[in-house]
């Protein structure tokens, strides 16, 4: 019996499960590098992948809880970036601003922001996909309150093994929307 033990198997011992979670969410969060000039990821859906319905389903918490540890991050990194001096680095304007008191309070307000990012850098173990998380994605879905993603299934199996595939994605970008059709009375 598995009491308390919860999550897929997927086939895999404990270990090599986590490196499996890890490795879709980099590459979800890779496919959306095509925003960004000059990137060598070309995908042909930014922020979809495919997958077979077990793996989606087990990923798709763990990169929910992401996208919101992130997204959270975001009020801090945009309160520092009020306080934040325009000066490059190692100027005496710089200089002076690392040593005044507004130093230490844009110090205080970002701290909440790195703490997320290191934490995010732990989960997933990608600094690109954590950038990537922080800079495109979670600016998203600032206004959303969950539901980040959306699995649908696709109807054609898995050439093999017949293992049922799906289609995971964020929502937002690959929206249906719904045409209202004019109806005419028939006289």
């Amino acid at each position: 019996m598995r009491h308390l033990k919860k999550g897929r198997k997927l086939g895999r011992n404990p270990s090599h499960q986590r490196a499996l979670l890890k490795n879709l969410i980099i590459a979800i969060l890779k496919t959306e590098t095509d925003d960004i000039e000059g990137s060598e990821n070309v995908a042909k859906n930014p922020g979809r992948i495919i997958t077979t319905l077990p793996k989606a389903k087990e990923v798709r918490p763990l990169l929910e809880k992401c996208v919101t540890i992130a997204k959270k991050a975001q009020i801090h990194l945009q309160a520092a970036k009020e306080i934040e001096v325009v000066a490059e680095r190692g100027t005496d304007e710089w200089r002076k601003w690392r040593n005044s008191e507004l130093w230490q309070k844009w110090n205080h307000t970002i701290a909440p922001a790195l703490a997320a990012r290191r934490r995010l850098l732990k989960i997933i173990g990608d600094k690109d996909a954590v950038r990537i998380l922080f800079d495109i994605v979670a600016p998203r879905f600032e206004d959303r309150n969950g539901g980040y993603t959306r699995i649908l299934r696709l109807f054609a199996k898995r050439i093999g093994d017949a293992g049922q595939r799906a289609i995971l994605e964020f929502v937002g970008k690959n929206n249906r929307t719904r045409t209202k059709v004019k109806r005419v009375k028939i006289e």
